[in-house]
């Protein structure tokens, strides 16, 4: 069995559609797939009708922007129910920062020289539950200013760039209680990559696993063989779920390709096993 628990569509920052994502899961030979779009359920409907057509299992989830000692990072929010009402507040309050911080990026960007509108990087999200900084990126590409989506964020987009605003992001402890609140498992995504990862080490995660976290996405393309030893490690020790995925965003990023890592089919067991046992708001189901 090969699962891949992290994959984005175009209802947040992928390129793809939830019904091409899961086609192309199939195609990759992905028995289960995880549609994963950032702070939103928006493509979870059309997924699962796709999902009925190829006999591939998608397990409902979102990516859900956080901030930890001082830093970004992201939530992973397996099966928690969507209509839940602390949930559905504070993805809204995310999604309105990623909307009203764009035109401020913009107005920074061509005070930089870089003559880009929100209507051009509103074309680039017109699926979007919310307008971000991919989305951005992917403006200053069809402009030629940049050649793709990681050199826009290292040279403009990224803290301490010329085109960064910061947004609302709830802590991650809070996030982690209000996903189970909701009936939801988390698993903390690609915590080492890109990052300062000192605040994540062995006692900062027993922290967050104190406060409910699940597990730990280890196999990520962002993650050294390395830091997947020693993040291997730590879970071990804590008894966290491991699991690994590809980030895939379609053509959003490269050297992501659906299925180049995958979760071992007992740790999916046992992040279903968890979920299943959590106290549910609605009761709805799970993959």
């Amino acid at each position: 069995m090969r699962i891949d628990l992290h994959t984005h569509s175009d209802r947040s920052d992928g390129t793809t559609s939830p019904t091409e994502l899961v086609r192309a899961a199939a195609e990759a030979g992905l028995d289960v797939v995880a549609l994963t779009d950032h702070d939103t359920a928006a493509g979870w409907d059309e997924a699962a009708e796709a999902a009925a057509a190829t006999g591939t299992t998608v397990v409902p989830c979102m990516e859900i922007s956080c901030k930890h000692a001082g830093h970004g990072v992201h939530l992973l929010a397996y099966w928690p129910d969507p209509t839940y009402p602390p949930l559905v507040h504070e993805l809204r309050r995310i999604l309105d920062g990623r909307d009203g911080r764009t035109p401020q990026i913009v107005e920074q960007l061509r005070a930089h020289g870089i003559d880009i509108t929100t209507e051009l990087v509103a074309r680039h999200g017109r699926d979007a539950a919310a307008i971000g900084r991919p989305h951005v990126a992917d403006a200053m590409v069809t402009l030629g200013v940049v050649d793709h989506r990681d050199e826009a964020f290292d040279r403009w987009l990224s803290p301490g760039r010329p085109g960064y605003v910061r947004r609302y992001a709830p802590a991650v402890e809070e996030m982690i209680r209000i996903v189970a609140d909701a009936g939801g498992v988390t698993v903390l995504a690609h915590p080492w990559g890109r990052r300062d990862n000192s605040d994540l080490l062995l006692d900062g995660m027993a922290r967050l696993q104190e406060h409910g976290l699940t597990g730990v996405e280890v196999d990520h393309q962002d993650h050294a063989p390395e830091q997947r030893a020693q993040l291997r490690a730590i879970a071990a020790e804590l008894d966290l779920v491991v699991t690994g995925s590809s980030d895939h965003h379609g053509a959003g990023k490269v050297d992501h390709e659906l299925g180049c890592n995958t979760t071992a089919p007992e740790q999916y067991e046992r992040l279903r096993e968890l979920a299943a046992g959590a106290t549910r708001p609605r009761g709805a189901g799970r993959a």
